[in-house]
């Protein structure tokens, strides 16, 4: 029996990168899991890495998070299908440049990372299994929550925000034995993390692997995070394992920022 056996987690951003390993590591561990993004083939595909894993249920809805009423509707239709809930991981986000002018996408940046990550929890609140055991709300921010990057003010200012939301929403539903917390990775082994390195390091010569090396010179351990260690982290964080740990931001970033 796996150490959540039965029990039910949402995942928003479930169609690749560190959201299909957290479905991955959750189903390893007996959980039924429910995956939401815009892409449904490859949320497909994430189900059936999360079936072999060990899964107990899989479900799959393709859904925009800035569409409110269907994620709504979502969450619902998930309940319905797989019972209630015991988690959700909100992951989905975008990591688009924003700079001044007719075109800036700051608020179009807040409206997915921030607001969009609001009504997932939200959303999956109203779901929750009835119980006296704990459950759980996680949230994906980023070290740009702490540090700030240049051209991505829309990205920073959702990521920090996301920390005062997990703060309040850890004091509102504490009395029901809900935790809630974030988890702010630094540079992952993902598309949008592979991206991210091309861009802070577009004035570095040489190889992936050089501007890779010349972003952690300084950095105790000089290397990126992997996506499954961060599902790792994911999990300890719904596990009983951390009992008493609510309303905290979990770095995760080789030592690139120490808070």
């Amino acid at each position: 029996m796996g150490r959540q056996q039965g029990k039910h987690f949402a995942i928003t951003g479930a169609s690749a990168g560190i959201g299909r390993a957290i479905a991955v590591r959750l189903g390893s561990e007996g959980a039924r899991v429910s995956l939401f993004s815009r892409r449904q083939s490859e949320l497909e595909e994430t189900a059936r890495l999360a079936a072999e894993a060990g899964a107990e249920g899989t479900y799959v809805h393709a859904v925009d998070v800035t569409d409110t009423p269907a994620l709504y509707a979502a969450f619902a239709a998930a309940a319905e299908a797989q019972g209630p809930l015991w988690g959700v991981v909100a992951n989905a986000g975008a990591a688009i440049p924003n700079m001044p002018g007719p075109h800036d996408a700051f608020e179009q940046v807040l409206q997915i990372n921030l607001v969009g990550a609001y009504h997932t929890v939200r959303a999956a609140l109203a779901q929750m299994a009835p119980s006296e055991e704990e459950r759980h709300v996680v949230v994906m921010s980023s070290i740009l929550g702490r540090i700030g990057g240049k051209g991505l003010t829309g990205y920073c200012a959702s990521k920090a925000g996301l920390l005062g939301m997990v703060r309040a929403l850890a004091h509102e539903v504490g009395r029901h034995e809900i935790r809630v917390n974030a988890v702010c990775p630094g540079y992952v082994e993902t598309g949008m993390g592979l991206m991210a390195v091309e861009g802070f390091g577009a004035n570095i010569k040489g190889s992936f692997e050089d501007k890779v090396q010349a972003l952690y010179r300084g950095v105790p351990i000089r290397r990126m995070s992997k996506p499954d260690e961060i599902a790792g982290i994911v999990s300890w964080l719904v596990s009983g394992d951390s009992v008493g740990i609510t309303g905290q931001a979990i770095d995760v970033n080789n030592g690139m920022w120490m808070g």
